[in-house]
């Protein structure tokens, strides 16, 4: 048989998106199986059924990496790790790394205050840790550097990581953060008529960053069969920012990426045009009749979310010759 990799983007079941991603990578004798995210927790049992209908009926994943606490990536794992063998789950948790964020939090200032505290806020990891130690799933630090199977992790750093639990908001926002229906209907009308009367080649991101749990995204890269990879989840510009660097500092030349999955389901928080002139290329000079196809974009987003992909991520790939898949 041939060599071949296969990258599925699953059905999350759910008019919010998510991302929920199987990998079978053959090469040579060698067949790989990783998981990326599993949606909700729904999603996680269909993930289940499909690997085993058209994997050849597995009995280990090799590596399942869930890239960050959020429900919509997490939720399905469990079902993932009740399933199958596990070779490696990797995750990152931030009670693990409570000595060097005790001082940041003051009204716990011992360890197992502090443990039980984030154990509290980040339920999701929580809830996957205990069932890896039941199971007796190793677990691993996914850190940029790090390498799962054929994939490089390029986000986050450590320190960015510390950083994003130190300034998580993980409390109720206050009412002057909350925006009125007419306000979001209002953006949502301006962003429907920038889209049609923009001219071609014209961007406007927004100036707001993501959020610091999506900036605690797993970004990983790879070179598969001659085809360059990129799967970011939810990472923000800072993530992709820090992803470049790295990417160029090993030698990976930039811009070039062959598929690219856009960051949070296509929000126009978490990437912006000199991003995607660093990582695909710059905008083409005339509008083509028929896309080039000079990269394919990966979008997990649901057809029945309205809020994404935002039409200005879609306006920046056709800018500059991508697909879409």
């Amino acid at each position: 048989m041939a060599d071949f990799c296969e990258i599925d983007f699953h059905h999350i079941g759910s008019k919010k998106s998510g991302d929920a991603i199987s990998m079978r990578e053959c090469i040579g004798e060698q067949t790989t199986i990783y998981v990326v995210d599993a949606g909700y927790q729904d999603t996680g049992k269909s993930m289940v059924e499909n690997i085993r209908e058209y994997y050849g009926r597995p009995t280990t994943i090799d590596h399942v990496v869930v890239s960050h606490p959020d429900g919509d990536h997490a939720g399905g794992i469990r079902s993932i790790l009740e399933s199958f063998e596990i070779g490696t789950l990797w995750m990152l948790r931030p009670w693990e790394y409570t000595q060097d964020l005790i001082q940041h939090f003051q009204s716990r200032n011992d360890v197992a205050r502090l443990t039980n505290h984030l154990k509290s806020l980040y339920p999701n990891i929580a809830a996957l840790e205990e069932i890896a130690l039941e199971r007796h799933i190793p677990i691993a630090e996914p850190f940029q550097g790090t390498q799962i199977g054929s994939f490089t992790v390029t986000s986050p750093t450590y320190d960015h990581f510390i950083d994003c639990v130190v300034n998580s908001k993980r409390t109720p926002e206050s009412m002057q953060g909350i925006k009125s229906v007419a306000d979001e209907l209002g953006e949502v009308l301006k962003s429907i008529i920038a889209f049609v009367t923009a001219g071609w080649g014209a961007e406007k991101f927004s100036e707001e960053d993501t959020s610091t749990e999506n900036e605690m995204s797993v970004v990983q890269y790879a070179n598969i069969l001659d085809k360059k990879v990129l799967l970011t989840a939810d990472t923000g510009r800072k993530g992709l920012s820090d992803s470049i660097d790295f990417l160029k500092e090993i030698g990976v030349p930039l811009p070039g990426l062959d598929k690219f999955q856009i960051p949070h389901h296509g929000s126009r928080r978490n990437i912006n045009s000199d991003l995607f002139d660093e990582l695909v290329g710059p905008k083409l000079s005339d509008q083509p009749d028929e896309s080039p196809r000079l990269f394919t974009a990966l979008i997990s987003a649901s057809d029945e979310d309205k809020d994404h992909p935002r039409n200005v991520v879609i306006r920046a790939i056709h800018h500059r010759g991508g697909s879409f898949q």
